[in-house]
Formats: C-alpha cells, sequence, structure tokens
C-alpha cells in the first residue's frame, strides 16, 4: 500500500508533469529572447537585470525540479520529497525577490525614458545596442532622441531626418551636425512600449511562479505528513509483531 494519498500523488504528478512541459517552453522562450537581443547588441544588465545566463539556468532549473517532484512522488521516499520542498521555496522566495526587483527598475526606466531630462537618458544612450535599437526606431516611427533631439549630443544621426510633411519636421538645433530637418516627436514612449512588453512578460512570470511554487509546496508539506505517519505506523506495527 502506498504512503501517499493516490489522488494527492496523481495530482502532484500531473502537476510536475505540467512544469516538465513550461519549464521546456521556457527553454524556447529565454532562446527567442537571447537571439532578439543579439540582434541588438542589448545585454540585461545594462538595464540593472540580470543576464541572459540566468534566465538559461532558471528554465532549466525548473525543468530538473520538477523531474525531482515526479521522481520523488513515484518512490515516495522522504528525504526526495524533503529536498524538492526545500528547493521549490528557495525558488520561491528567490522569485519575490526578482520579481519586485524588476518591478522597481522598470518604474526607474519609464521614469527616465518618458521624461525629457537628457541627464536622464544619457545613461542608456552610451550603450551600444540601445543606439542602435533606437537608430532604427527612429525611421519607422518618425521620432528622434528618447526625450528630445538632444539626447544625441552635437552629432543628430541621419535616421533623425524628416522628409515627410512639414507637420512632424523641425529645423535642426542650431550648432548641431546632422540632417537639415528633423523630427519633431521624441522616440520615448516608442521605445519604452517596447522595453515595457518585455518587463511585463517577466514579472507576470515571476509572480505567477510565486503562486504555483506555493501550491506545490503545500501539497509537498501534505506528502510529507502522510510519509510520517506511515512511517509512524510501519514502526508500531513492527514492534507489535
Amino acid at each position: 500500500m502506498g504512503k501517499i494519498n493516490g489522488c494527492l500523488k496523481c495530482i502532484f504528478i500531473f502537476y510536475n508533469v505540467l512544469f516538465v512541459v513550461i519549464g521546456s517552453g521556457m527553454i524556447f522562450l529565454v532562446a527567442q529572447l537571447t537571439l532578439l537581443f543579439s540582434s541588438f547588441g542589448i545585454q540585461l544588465s545594462s538595464f540593472g537585470m540580470p543576464s541572459i545566463g540566468w534566465f538559461w539556468l532558471f528554465a532549466f532549473g525548473v525543468l530538473g525540479v520538477s523531474f525531482l517532484g515526479i521522481f520523488a512522488a513515484c518512490c515516495e521516499k522522504d528525504i526526495a520529497i524533503k529536498i524538492f520542498a526545500g528547493l521549490v521555496g528557495t525558488g520561491m522566495i528567490i522569485m519575490i525577490i526578482c520579481g519586485i526587483t524588476v518591478v522597481v527598475r522598470r518604474n526607474q526606466l519609464k521614469a527616465a525614458f518618458l521624461s525629457t531630462s537628457s541627464e536622464l537618458v544619457q545613461p542608456y544612450m552610451e550603450v551600444p545596442g540601445i543606439r542602435h535599437m533606437l537608430d532604427a526606431l527612429q525611421k519607422h516611427f518618425e521620432c528622434c532622441g528618447i526625450g528630445s533631439v538632444e539626447d544625441w549630443g552635437n552629432k543628430i544621426p541621419n535616421s533623425c531626418e524628416c522628409t515627410s510633411d512639414a507637420t512632424n519636421c523641425k529645423h535642426r538645433p542650431q550648432g548641431k551636425g546632422g540632417p537639415e530637418k528633423i523630427y519633431a516627436k521624441a522616440c520615448g514612449e516608442r521605445v519604452f512600449g517596447f522595453l515595457d512588453y518585455i518587463f511585463r512578460m517577466i514579472i507576470n512570470f515571476f509572480f505567477a511562479f510565486v503562486v504555483t511554487a506555493l501550491l506545490a509546496l503545500l501539497m509537498t508539506i501534505c506528502m510529507i505528513r502522510q510519509v510520517k505517519c506511515n512511517n509512524a505506523d510501519e514502526s508500531i506495527a513492527m514492534e507489535d509483531k
């Protein structure tokens, strides 16, 4: 007779199989993000976030812990279930910290990118990937600079050149090099919108993981108690014999 309730065991195994699928999907998603950021030459560390390598580690970690959960439930070994519980609890705490950190960083980026102050924007303009991305977005969205044209300093790039209708054009500021006519609108909202989509996806994932990890931890605690009770009953039965 099994030590763990059959219904709980089936739910727990299904839960972990689901996370094996999610972990595999995460590996694919991280691969896509790696290609996306590589195409722009952007490093997540430039925004005060962990490097993409940590996301690879986490994706494979979810996959590994899920396999451990399936093994622990099938073999019903107390030590395996406790190791699983410890890893899930540690991961939950880390995800809470990471989620809060990303939220704070997102708000800081929003303040910088939607501000007209060049002083707030300048640190990001020094990142080659952001400059390359902005250069590409300026032509597509017909805008110039993040907060204003002043973000480019004394040399305005050709991607700021305005060749469309006069309503979105203005003359180049005096003392600056570059095209004679440039786009009047700034790109802050467009650039932040692109980054905000990624930030929101990461934040939602972190906090969704916290909730699911908590459910897994509660099921694991129930399983540990059932294994202990069954072990105690077996010991009493052996003593009676």
